[in-house]
């Protein structure tokens, strides 16, 4: 007798017996047309075959909606799917049955997204194997969802752009950000300190202490910023290195900040203005300003032993709880309207992650 198992309220035999008897069926998240989230996407339903040579079958367990899937889902970024496409770039999932070329992973594994751009709304999917990557399933669901994008980014704006040494001080404006929240965490690893700058709202409170309990040194609003004497009075080293990714008046205000030959890194525009170089800045402190996407990164270093280097970190990290996701809420697959409209609203007060939770 063969064990039965039923995913997404789907019967199906074990991975074992799934060629001989029948296929998984799917439930993506698909647009044909650009727009907004909740009047293009449609939950849809597929089936798909067992895995053929290096093809990896998985069952999504939980997978994040970033605004760069929304940006995409409306036209505005600059990846262009080919339609009908599949929503998401991240996710984690389970490998359910491999291929018969298939050399470096096994059923049983989790494994996240080593490529940009697989659709990873979807309750199960084919793979390639090299697009794939095992994590440990020791790691928390939502941290391992998360882990390409935000985790990554910070990563690599902390380590690329100035060489610091233990002690010396990061700057960056939200803070409260998913992005906002691993810099803190990583700072916290490495030694190093970091001021948050968030706006102001009433709990303020207590999203500093949050911020302060995930590594923030201090954390200040856009207002306190402003007229700070934090690095003026020496209380902390003036920052080599500011994180922008809300432009305008805070990224100007962040920048003031710097010390001499500092850096100022934009990787996002929340408030949709432009980002404005203090011409003093410029001449007298020689400030450099550089702009930092996580995509054209990764295509650059898909294989590069620095990639798979800042994986192993970040893996180690989450596992010894030094890292833990940012604050998220699971949402079921089938209000994924709700979830998308919620994402597409965040105006940076709320601080939450939405993920689809595949499981149910």
């Amino acid at each position: 007798m063969f064990k039965l198992i039923q995913f997404n309220n789907v019967l199906n035999v074990s991975t074992k017996y799934c060629s001989r008897y029948m296929s998984v069926c799917a439930k993506s998240l698909k647009f044909s047309e650009y727009g907004e989230p909740t009047d293009v996407l449609q939950l849809v339903e597929e089936k798909l075959d067992s895995p053929k040579d290096k093809q990896v079958l998985v069952r999504i367990l939980a997978a994040p909606i970033n605004p760069a899937d929304i940006n995409t889902i409306q036209g505005k970024y600059p990846v262009k799917p080919k339609f009908p496409a599949i929503g998401g770039n991240e996710c984690v999932a389970e490998v359910l049955e491999v291929g018969a070329s298939v050399q470096k992973l096994q059923k049983g594994q989790h494994v996240v997204p080593f490529a940009t751009g697989m659709g990873t709304w979807t309750t199960h999917a084919l793979y390639n194997e090299d697009q794939l990557m095992p994590v440990s399933n020791n790691i928390g669901l939502a941290e391992a969802a998360t882990i390409t994008v935000n985790p990554c980014t910070a990563y690599r704006m902390i380590k690329d752009f100035v060489k610091l040494s233990p002690g010396e001080c990061v700057i960056q404006n939200g803070a409260n950000s998913g992005v906002g929240q691993a810099v803190h965490q990583l700072c916290k690893s490495w030694n190093l300190k970091s001021v948050g700058i968030v706006r102001d709202r009433p709990d303020i409170n207590g999203l500093k202490d949050h911020l302060r309990n995930l590594g923030a040194t201090e954390v200040l609003t856009e207002e306190e910023l402003r007229t700070t004497t934090l690095f003026k009075s020496g209380s902390l080293p003036k920052p080599r290195l500011a994180l922008n990714c809300v432009g305008g008046k805070s990224a100007t205000e962040v920048g003031r900040q710097l010390a001499d030959k500092g850096v100022h890194v934009t990787y996002g525009g929340m408030s949709r203005e432009p980002v404005i170089a203090a011409t003093a800045a410029l001449i007298f402190k020689d400030i450099a300003f550089r702009g930092f996407w996580m995509t054209r990164w990764t295509k650059e270093n898909a294989l590069s032993e620095e990639r798979m280097q800042m994986f192993a970190e970040l893996c180690d990290l989450m596992l010894q709880k030094k890292f833990v996701a940012p604050v998220h809420e699971l949402v079921p697959l089938e209000k994924f309207k709700e979830a998308t409209a919620a994402a597409l609203n965040f105006k940076g007060f709320t601080g939450k992650k939405y993920i689809l939770d595949m499981r149910n």
